[in-house]
């Protein structure tokens, strides 16, 4: 069914859904963040904050708390368009009686490597000395895999020195691996570079996995205020759902 879309719509912010309350937290601030910071730029339209996973309220529950026939641009906080965005939020935005289109994972993009470059920093990473390592959770869905290769190499260029990309779970080389075979062959200190939103299950699995140093995840535990990077990139996605809503309300018109 096509609907006419006017050039607003609510912002539905997907998270993959902790049981960390820490997490937990940190995510409901950087839906808080984007929502005041859009307010600020004259965006009136609403923020919601959604979970695919472990949390409620889900994405059905989410949508049906918007008023009816209001468009929605659904952007994932999720850091690759893995499972989850193809075909979860696929499956649960289709053929529903408003106009809805599901934005684009928050990586890769290079503000993630703003954003990684100084997590490296604060957690006193010598990037010229030590061995790094690009961790991430990792997914069945090789499009998310390519992804985070993606961002592991755009890191590398930027430091100009190798960057090792590893997984949890799922896709190969895993973190353990990797760490032990940096622990036979580096000199320096073995490092685990977080590419994960926020602190729980697997930023444990990540301290737990033998490195000298981790850094800490996107949404550090304890911060205050959610990191700017990551509210411009949720606010750009916005934007570019809000345009493919408005191109295609024209086209059928």
């Amino acid at each position: 069914m096509t609907h006419a879309v006017e050039t607003s719509a609510a912002l539905l912010a997907v998270s993959h859904g902790t049981s960390d309350p820490e997490g937990q937290r940190l995510v409901a601030q950087l839906a808080q963040r984007v929502q005041e910071v859009a307010a600020a730029r004259g965006c009136a339209d609403p923020v919601r904050l959604g979970h695919v996973d472990v949390q409620q309220p889900d994405v059905p529950a989410s949508l049906a708390s918007l008023p009816e026939e209001m468009a929605v641009v659904v952007v994932p906080l999720l850091l690759s368009a893995g499972f989850h965005v193809n075909v979860d939020l696929r499956e649960d935005t289709a053929d529903l009686d408003r106009p809805v289109t599901v934005g684009g994972a928050l990586g890769p993009d290079d503000r993630l490597v703003d954003l990684l470059l100084r997590r490296m920093v604060q957690a006193g990473v010598d990037s010229a000395r030590d061995t790094l390592i690009f961790a991430a959770a990792g997914s069945s869905d090789s499009s998310a895999v390519r992804d985070c290769q993606d961002m592991a190499a755009r890191l590398q260029a930027r430091l100009g020195r190798p960057v090792q990309d590893a997984y949890l779970s799922f896709a190969e080389p895993s973190v353990k691996t990797e760490v032990a075979q940096a622990r036979n062959t580096a000199r320096g200190r073995v490092v685990l570079i977080s590419y994960l939103l926020a602190p729980g299950y697997f930023q444990k699995l990540l301290e737990r996995a033998g490195a000298d140093v981790v850094t800490r995840s996107l949404l550090p535990q304890d911060s205050s205020q959610a990191p700017a990077e990551l509210v411009e990139i949720i606010l750009d996605r916005f934007a570019a759902g809000l345009a493919d809503l408005t191109t295609a309300s024209q086209a059928a018109r």
